[in-house]
């Protein structure tokens, strides 16, 4: 089990920042893959960003440029900093985290947290 606290969600004007953080329950050096996704009102949940335990990371196409993933072992706490917002950034963000366990991928989600860009 892995559960995932997030904060730092807030209301921006556009082109601001905003540095969301999510800390999990057990030490990240046990937990394969972070990730966050998004949600805005009336569309389908989308993938943000995503590092592995390696530290690899990956980006939605449209959002590379602007939001930046990472991690710090030392305070089980996966960052993701989100630069020049754009109203459209609207969206509930959840911390995903993933560990797999033989050939079952168990996935476990955060509350969420609300991310509301003002234009």
């Amino acid at each position: 089990q892995v559960q995932l606290v997030e904060s730092g969600g807030g209301l921006v004007q556009a082109g601001g920042s905003l540095r969301l953080s999510c800390t999990a329950s057990r030490t990240l050096s046990s937990i394969n893959n972070m990730a966050w996704y998004r949600q805005a009102p009336g569309r389908q949940r989308e993938l943000v960003a995503g590092i592995t335990y390696g530290g690899s990371t990956m980006y939605a196409d449209s959002l590379k440029g602007r939001f930046t993933i990472s991690r710090d072992n030392a305070k089980d706490t996966v960052y993701l900093q989100m630069n020049s917002l754009k109203p459209e950034d609207t969206a509930v963000f959840y911390c995903v985290a993933a560990v797999y366990e033989g050939t079952t991928t168990y996935q476990y989600w955060g509350q969420g947290t609300q991310v509301t860009v003002s234009s």
